[in-house]
C-alpha cells in the first residue's frame, strides 16, 4: 500500500467515525426543494367527500399529503402553525381582466369594497402614505357609486373637497366603468385643465359611451405619462391585491384593441404589447399568482385575418404552471351576439375556432344573447365531424339570463356556464338580476364563478360569494331571491368547480396529493354562520396565501 493510499483510507475511516457520532454541523444538508407543512388548521379540501383535515404537506410545488399530524415532516420541513384557522384551496377566477388592471396608469387603489364616502377617503389616504408627494392615486373601474351612499340616499362620487381632505399632496383620479364619469381633486383638476380638459367645480368629469369625452381624454393624458416600469409595477400590484383576497389563479379575457387616442376607455389595450409586462415578470420569476390567457377579437372582415393568424401561429393550453394560453374569448371575431344577431363575421370566426380545436368563450348580458350564442354554436357544430365542439369545453359567460331549455342545449354541446356575482352586487336591480345559480346547479351543467373585474365589476370574490348566498345588492335589496346557494356550494364555484374551465381539474381547485399547492388561510371561518354573519362574508380576506408552496401574501409568523 502506497503512502497516498494509506492516507486516503485513513482519512475516509476518520470521516466514517466522525459521521457515527456526528454533531449537527456534520449532518447532511437539506435537499434543495420546497418542503412545507401547514398544520393545526381547519383545512377544507373541497375534494371528493369534502373532508376537513388538520395538515397539508407540500413537496416542491404540489401537495404531497393531507390529513392529520406531521405527515412525514423532517428536520428540513418548514412548519407553519395555522393556529386553528380556516383554510381553503386557492380561489380561481374563471373570467376577469386582471391584465388590464395591471396596465392602469397611476397607483391603482381598489374601491370595490368601499361602503361609504368615508371608506373611499380612507382607502385613498392609506394609498398616499406609500407614495412620494405628487404621485397619482387612481381608481379606474370595478366599483359603482351605488356602494358609496346607503339607501335611501342618492348615489354619488366623493367631491373635490372630500378628495382634497384625503389626499392634499397627491393628484387623484377616480373613474367609474369603461368611460366614466369620473372625479378628481384640486391637484388633478389643475393638471387636466392645463391639458384643456373640462372639469367641474366639484371635480367632476363627464363620461359615457360616447367617446372621446372628458373622462377618456383625462385617462389618455395619464397613459401618456406611463412607462414600461410603471406597467410592471402595476401588474405586480394587481397580482398582490388578488393574493390578498385569496385569488391564486386567473383566466384573463383580454381587452378591446386600442386606437391610441382619447377615445380609448378602461377596457382598451395594445393587443401587440399588452402582455409585455406580464411576460417580463414571468421571465424574472416574479409572478405571484397563476395567469391563464384568452385572446379577445373584434373584427369587421368575415375573413377574420387577425383571429386566423392567431389560430395558425399559436397554441392553446400551452405554457408553464404560472402562465399559460387558454383559448379565444370573450368575443369571437366580433361582439355582435350582444346586439341580438349572429353576424356573418361572428359565425365565420366561431367556425374557424371550432375547426382549429380551440377553447371558445362568449359573453351573454341581455335577455337574448344566450339564445344567439348557443343556437349559433349548434349550427357550427352540425357542420363538423364528430365529436364537433363537444370535447372543447366552450363557455357562455355571465349568463344573468338563461332558461332551463338553453342550459340543456349548452350541456349537450359539452359547454359550461361561467357565472358572476360582483357586477350584480354593486349595480343590480330586481329587473337586472341573475344569474339563476340554483337552476344552473340543478341542471348539472358545469358552472363556475368569475368576477368579470375590473371595469364594471369588482375582483373581490367575497362580494360575489355574498351575492350568491344572499341575493342582495350593495344597497341591501334582495334582487335574486330563489336562486341563492348555501355557503359550501357557493365556494365550490370558486374552487373545485373552476378547474374544469381551465382544463386543469387534475391539478387545481382542491387540496389533494398531486395538485398544485395553492392554499388560502382565511381571516374568519366562512363556513360558520354563527361566527361570520352573511354581512361578514364581505369582510373576509386572506391572512396567508400560498401558491405552489410559496407564501406570496402574509407572514406565517403573524397568524
Amino acid at each position: 500500500m502506497t503512502l497516498t493510499h494509506r492516507f486516503v483510507v485513513g482519512h475516509l475511516t476518520a470521516l466514517a467515525v466522525l459521521a457515527g457520532c456526528a454533531s449537527p454541523a456534520f449532518s447532511q444538508p437539506c435537499p434543495d426543494v420546497r418542503d412545507l407543512l401547514l398544520t393545526n388548521g381547519k383545512i377544507h379540501t373541497m375534494g371528493a367527500g369534502e373532508p376537513i383535515v388538520e395538515s397539508a404537506r407540500v413537496i416542491g410545488d404540489k401537495f404531497a399529503a393531507v390529513g392529520r399530524g406531521k405527515l412525514g415532516a423532517t428536520r428540513c420541513t418548514e412548519v407553519i402553525d395555522l393556529k386553528g384557522r380556516t383554510a381553503v384551496p386557492g380561489l380561481i377566477d374563471n373570467h376577469n381582466h386582471i391584465v388590464l388592471l395591471g396596465l392602469r396608469p397611476g397607483h391603482d387603489t381598489r374601491l370595490e369594497s368601499a361602503e361609504s364616502i368615508a371608506d373611499v377617503q380612507q382607502l385613498v389616504a392609506a394609498r398616499t402614505k406609500e407614495l412620494p408627494a405628487g404621485e397619482w392615486v387612481t381608481a379606474i373601474g370595478g366599483f359603482d357609486i351605488n356602494q358609496f351612499v346607503p339607501s335611501p340616499g342618492a348615489p354619488r362620487f366623493p367631491t373635490l373637497a372630500e378628495l382634497d381632505a384625503a389626499a392634499p399632496n397627491h393628484p387623484v383620479f377616480i373613474q367609474m366603468s369603461f368611460a366614466g364619469p369620473s372625479v378628481t381633486n384640486s391637484l388633478g383638476k389643475r393638471f387636466f385643465e392645463q391639458a384643456g380638459i373640462e372639469v367641474g367645480k366639484d371635480g367632476s368629469l363627464a363620461g359615457g359611451f360616447q367617446t372621446p369625452n372628458p373622462t377618456t381624454r383625462a385617462l389618455y393624458e395619464l397613459k401618456q405619462r406611463q412607462t414600461f416600469a410603471d406597467q410592471k409595477r402595476g401588474t405586480l400590484d394587481a397580482e398582490r391585491y388578488a393574493a390578498s383576497l385569496g385569488l391564486t389563479t386567473h383566466l384573463d379575457q383580454g381587452g378591446f384593441p386600442a386606437t391610441g387616442t382619447a377615445s380609448d376607455g378602461a377596457a382598451h389595450f395594445d393587443i401587440f404589447h399588452a402582455y409585455d409586462a406580464l411576460l417580463a415578470l414571468h421571465d424574472e420569476h416574479a409572478m405571484l399568482v397563476r395567469m391563464r390567457i384568452n385572446y379577445l377579437y373584434m373584427e369587421t372582415d368575415a375573413a377574420t385575418p387577425l383571429l386566423t393568424a392567431r389560430l395558425k401561429n399559436a397554441l392553446p393550453l400551452f405554457g408553464t404552471p404560472m402562465l399559460r394560453t387558454e383559448g379565444i374569448g370573450e368575443f369571437t371575431a366580433t361582439a355582435s351576439p350582444i346586439l341580438g344577431d349572429a353576424s356573418d363575421v361572428w359565425i365565420a370566426g366561431t367556425r374557424r375556432v371550432a375547426q382549429a380545436g380551440w377553447r371558445n368563450e362568449n359573453h351573454s348580458l341581455t335577455p337574448g344573447d344566450f339564445k344567439v350564442i348557443i343556437d349559433g354554436w349548434e349550427r357550427v357544430n352540425k357542420d363538423l365531424p364528430a365529436p364537433g365542439i363537444t370535447q372543447l369545453r366552450w363557455v357562455v359567460a355571465h349568463v344573468p339570463f338563461i332558461t332551463p331549455e338553453y342550459a340543456t342545449k349548452l350541456k349537450a354541446l359539452g359547454g359550461g356556464a361561467s357565472v358572476l356575482g360582483g357586477w350584480r352586487y354593486i349595480s343590480g336591480t330586481a329587473q337586472q338580476n341573475g344569474p339563476p345559480f340554483k337552476m344552473l346547479k340543478d341542471s348539472g351543467i358545469p358552472m363556475g364563478m368569475s368576477s368579470d373585474g375590473m371595469q364594471i365589476s369588482p375582483m373581490n370574490p367575497w362580494l360575489g360569494l355574498y351575492y350568491v348566498v344572499t341575493g342582495k345588492n350593495a344597497r341591501g335589496e334582495v334582487i335574486n331571491a330563489g336562486q341563492t346557494l348555501e355557503r359550501n356550494e357557493a365556494l365550490k364555484l370558486y374552487t373545485a368547480n373552476n378547474g374544469w374551465f381551465l382544463h386543469e381539474e387534475d391539478v387545481l381547485g382542491t387540496i389533494e396529493p398531486g395538485k398544485y399547492a395553492d392554499l388560502v388561510v382565511l381571516s374568519a371561518n366562512y363556513f360558520d354562520g354563527k361566527a361570520v354573519s352573511d354581512e361578514g362574508i364581505k369582510k373576509i380576506r386572506s391572512v396567508l396565501t400560498v401558491v405552489g408552496g410559496r407564501v406570496v401574501y402574509g407572514e406565517a409568523g403573524k397568524l
